[in-house]
């Protein structure tokens, strides 16, 4: 007899409304009339039966007593903790804690299927891409084509004040014929990211399957303007359904907040690139890492804790961004080879630390895994501190204290960002003086100097330079990396 349970992605200890929910979730997901893929519809019954018999009292306490004990149950993935402190101590203030988490698979990587593909190009197509940026994406995609395995689906939509779909989605598509598309692109017209969006998420839900990687790809150099809440309520409604959108912005002149801020809806986040020749660079690793999912859709969710404020959370890998602190923290993918890294600070009130313990965070991991048919019940996650008289003078973990020497100069262009944009550039650009001295320390000279660059551009023209911004920004967030340096879609 299938656990049902897991069946619906649920705990034992479930609610009646959560069982629901769940059921309701999985119907719509694979119902014969929106799911075509092979086996879904014998995983549609399967879940009706599951729904019929947890919602059923008498039938889910008989059924109940068949099941081995929850704890004996293996999850599919292995969780670490590295904390910043060995315990909280019992003082009337507010302390601050961190710590690191790390999920990755259980199985050996080597014995881990790797997924195939459903991704979609978004291509800007304007008129602000003719000369070397429109070759150089041509030529990228066209390697991309050529890379393709056998069970991979990749469509092309260019877009500019409209879009057009260059290459539909579908299997065993002529890829000379393909090349020859991609060859023809002319560049026309002004920048609508909304309208290229859509056109590229309908493509990866012709051929959507739970067994597939389903991932949007969008590339520009321009900002959109007057769509901005079409495609950021678009980005929301493709997570719901399990469509990932990473963005790629080519130069100086594309939106990168609102990039950003589009991408992290989806579990992702968006990548500069400074040089038309580092796109195929880019595109190469975006596709490479989206071949290595071991799981996607992976959503933390929170059960707030009195007395203590989660006050940040950084995404370290495989895509490092700041996420904003919500109930339902979307995590993205977790690769078969590196685990998924999470950074989260916290501030602990004096109320907290009246008992032995505090319990910084409770809640659940909830993903999908498209190598397997059916469903995987979520994690539990529960992170928490004994609480001392004295402090522990035992040293946090050399990977926690790594993190946070790296999270600290990232967070110090946020908020020297901040100052600017507040009009306090005197501190902004003392700020960024020491950022580099930072940046120096670690040999990071060349973006040091970047950094020099841009306060003394703040003392004169009161303003941040685009392409020196953008530097700073993506620089040391990539600094986050396990390598140090690399690519964070």
């Amino acid at each position: 007899m299938p656990d049902y349970y897991a069946l619906l992605g649920i705990f034992r200890d479930a609610t009646r409304d959560e069982i629901k929910r769940a059921y309701f979730e999985a119907a719509q997901r694979l119902h014969p009339d929106k799911n075509k893929a092979f086996g879904e519809t014998e995983i549609f019954l399967d879940v009706q039966q599951a729904y019929d018999i947890l919602s059923n009292s008498e039938k889910r306490a008989k059924y109940d007593r068949t099941l081995a004990p929850e704890e004996n149950i293996p999850s599919p993935l292995v969780q670490r903790v590295f904390y910043s402190r060995q315990s909280l101590v019992r003082l009337n203030e507010t302390q601050l804690i961190y710590a690191l988490l790390e999920w990755k698979p259980r199985q050996n990587k080597d014995e881990v299927v790797s997924p195939p593909l459903n991704i979609c190009l978004v291509l800007d197509n304007s008129t602000s891409m003719k000369g070397q940026n429109i070759e150089m994406l041509k030529a990228s995609a066209i390697h991309l084509i050529r890379s393709l395995r056998r069970r991979d689906i990749l469509s092309v939509v260019v877009f500019s004040d409209r879009a057009k779909v260059l290459i539909p989605a579908a299997l065993g598509l002529d890829r000379r014929k393909m090349e020859n598309q991609i060859r023809m692109m002319l560049p026309s017209g002004g920048t609508e990211i909304f309208q290229g969006l859509q056109a590229g998420v309908a493509e990866v839900r012709r051929n959507f399957s739970p067994e597939r990687v389903n991932h949007v790809v969008l590339l520009t150099d321009g900002q959109t303007y007057g769509d901005e809440k079409e495609a950021l309520a678009l980005a929301e409604e493709s997570a719901c359904v399990g469509i990932g959108i990473s963005g790629l912005g080519i130069g100086e002149d594309w939106n990168d907040d609102f990039l950003d801020e589009l991408t992290s809806k989806a579990g992702s986040s968006s990548s500069y690139i400074e040089s038309p020749q580092e796109i195929q660079d880019f595109l190469e690793k975006k596709f490479k890492q989206l071949a290595k999912v071991f799981a996607e859709n992976v959503e933390l969710k929170i059960q707030p804790s009195p007395n203590i404020d989660l006050s940040y959370v950084f995404r370290v890998y495989p895509n490092a961004v700041h996420i904003p602190v919500e109930n339902t923290i979307l995590l993205g993918m977790i690769l078969r080879d590196k685990p998924l890294t999470l950074l989260l600070e916290f501030r602990v009130k004096s109320t907290a630390v009246i008992k032995d313990e505090v319990s910084l965070l409770r809640g659940s991991l909830e993903f999908e895994i498209p190598s397997k048919a059916l469903p995987n019940q979520p994690m539990r996650v529960h992170i928490f501190r004994e609480v001392t008289e004295k402090a522990s003078l035992e040293p946090p973990s050399p990977t926690l204290v790594q993190a946070l020497a790296n999270l600290n100069l990232y967070r110090m262009q946020e908020t020297a960002q901040k100052e600017a944009s507040d009009g306090n550039y005197n501190e902004a650009s003392r700020r960024l003086q020491h950022l580099a001295t930072h940046l120096l320390s670690h040999g990071e000279r060349s973006m040091a100097k970047t950094v020099l660059l841009e306060a003394e551009n703040l003392q004169q023209q009161q303003d941040f330079s685009e392409e020196g911004r953008k530097k700073i920004k993506y620089g040391t967030r990539a600094l986050l990396l396990p390598a140090g340096k690399g690519i964070s879609q």
